[in-house]
Formats: structure tokens, C-alpha cells, sequence
């Protein structure tokens, strides 16, 4: 996980690729720049949020990860979910998305949409490397990805500030 575990917001990829397992964080190569200048054309901040993947190793050839590795390293980011709490997750492709959600659907037909899952409003879009992959920052997909972006910005600002545990309060957690 990177970025900021306090936040409200969590970003679910799906796992490391290249540059990212080079250098221990998500999201640091193409995508990741893609993700952060996107981010930044609705009023968000990579640094006011936190970002994690389903499978934390990258696969061989960079290809799909497989169900015995989404189920190993299903602990994890469910320990990551339950320890940040966040009030709204976005899906980054069907990987991410199938896992919060618990279903077996296609990102072209959710993302977009709404939906409440792991105590939390789920925004599921597209994963940045499909719009490079796409045509690129200009492509459909990043369209639409500005425009899913938009909606998680507009959340936020329905949600409450956060209230945290004292340091005594956190203490006894322990």
C-alpha cells in the first residue's frame, strides 16, 4: 500500500507491474502518472489517498493474475480495507472490482456505477493502462475515467470528516 492509510479514499489496482515491482509501490509507472495527472484534473491529490493491489507480487509476464494468487494475498488487502476503513473504494479494472464486489462482472458494464460493499461506496472504473493502451490521455476510456473520477470527487464532499480513536483508544485496540 502507499499513499496515505487516514484517508477516506482507497484505490484497488490490480497488481504490480514492472516499474512497480522495481520499486515497491503501486502505480509509479505509465499508469500511474496517467492515474495521478487524471486525478488532479477533478481536484484530488495522490497524496491524500491511499492505493493497494489485489495481488501484491507481480505476475509472471506481467499476465493475469491467477485465482490461487488472488486467493494468497487475499489477507492481506483485506487486512489493508479493514485497517484503513476507507468511506469510498475505486476499482481499478475487473480484477479490483471483482474482488470488492464479490462477483464475477466485467468493468466495461459497472464502472461508473454506484454500489456498497466492504463498509464502503464503490466506484468501479477503468484500469489507467486501458487507456493508454487505448489511445491515451485523450482516449474514450480516459474520458471516462475523468468522469468516474469526477463522481468520487463529488462523494467526498458528501462525506463527514473523519473522527479518530485517541491515542489511548488506539492503544487498547492492541
Amino acid at each position: 500500500m502507499d499513499g496515505n492509510p487516514d484517508s477516506n479514499l482507497l484505490f484497488i489496482g490490480e497488481g504490480p507491474g514492472f516499474h512497480e515491482d522495481k520499486i515497491g509501490k503501486p502505480f509509479v509507472g505509465a499508469a500511474g502518472k496517467l492515474l495521478d495527472q487524471m486525478l488532479g484534473e477533478v481536484g484530488l491529490d495522490r497524496t491524500k489517498c491511499a492505493i493497494a493491489n489485489v495481488v501484491k507480487c507481480r505476475p509472471p509476464g506481467n499476465r493475469n493474475p491467477e485465482q490461487d494468487e488472488i486467493d494468497a494475498c487475499k489477507p492481506y488487502l483485506q487486512a489493508q480495507i479493514d485497517f484503513m476503513n476507507p468511506a469510498v473504494i475505486v476499482t481499478l479494472g475487473n480484477f479490483a472490482t471483482r474482488f470488492v464486489l464479490g462477483q464475477s462482472v466485467s468493468i466495461s458494464k459497472v464502472r461508473g456505477n454506484r454500489y456498497e460493499a466492504l463498509g464502503a461506496k464503490v466506484i468501479p472504473t477503468f484500469h489507467p493502462a486501458a487507456a493508454l493502451h487505448g489511445g491515451g490521455a485523450k482516449s474514450p476510456v480516459a474520458s471516462s475515467i475523468r468522469a468516474d473520477l469526477a463522481q468520487v470527487a463529488a462523494i467526498l464532499l458528501e462525506e463527514p470528516p473523519r473522527v479518530y480513536a485517541t491515542e489511548a483508544e488506539q492503544a487498547s485496540l492492541f
